[in-house]
C-alpha cells in the first residue's frame, strides 16, 4: 500500500515554470515505480512521465519531452515534477501515480492520488 499527495500545482503564464510535488507514504513507498498523469477538461487521462523506482530509468510524453523533468528523493519520499516552458496546453488537472512495476506504469498505475490543478495562461 501506497498514500500519494500532490501540491504545487497554480496559475503560470505561458513560458512560466512550475515544479509539483507528490509526498508518498507507506511502509513500501521507495520501491514502487512512479508516474505523473494529466487530464484537460473533456478529454481522457493521458500520461505525462514515468520514473522507476531508483530513478535510474524515465519516461516521457513526446508533448513534454526537453520542457518536463521528472525526479526522485527516496530519502524523503517524494517525486517531483519541474515543469519549464509552460504552454496553454499544459492546463490541466495533474495526478501522481505508483505501480510495483515500471513497465506497467504508463497504462494501469496501482495508486492513484487526488490531483493538482495546473492552469497555464496565454
Amino acid at each position: 500500500q501506497v498514500q500519494l499527495v500532490e501540491s504545487g500545482g497554480g496559475l503560470v503564464q505561458a513560458g512560466g515554470s512550475l515544479r509539483l510535488s507528490c509526498a508518498t507514504s507507506g511502509r513500501t513507498r521507495n520501491m514502487f515505480a512512479m508516474g505523473w498523469f494529466r487530464q484537460a477538461p473533456g478529454k481522457d487521462r493521458e500520461f505525462v512521465a514515468a520514473i522507476n523506482w531508483s530513478g535510474g530509468s524515465s519516461a516521457y510524453a513526446d508533448s513534454v519531452k526537453g520542457r518536463f523533468t521528472m525526479f526522485r528523493d527516496n530519502a524523503k519520499g517524494t517525486v517531483y515534477l519541474q515543469m519549464n516552458s509552460l504552454k496553454p496546453e499544459d492546463t490541466a488537472v495533474y495526478y501522481c501515480a505508483a505501480d510495483g512495476n515500471f513497465a506497467d506504469i504508463r497504462s494501469t498505475p496501482d495508486y492513484w492520488g487526488q490531483g493538482t490543478q495546473v492552469t497555464v495562461s496565454s
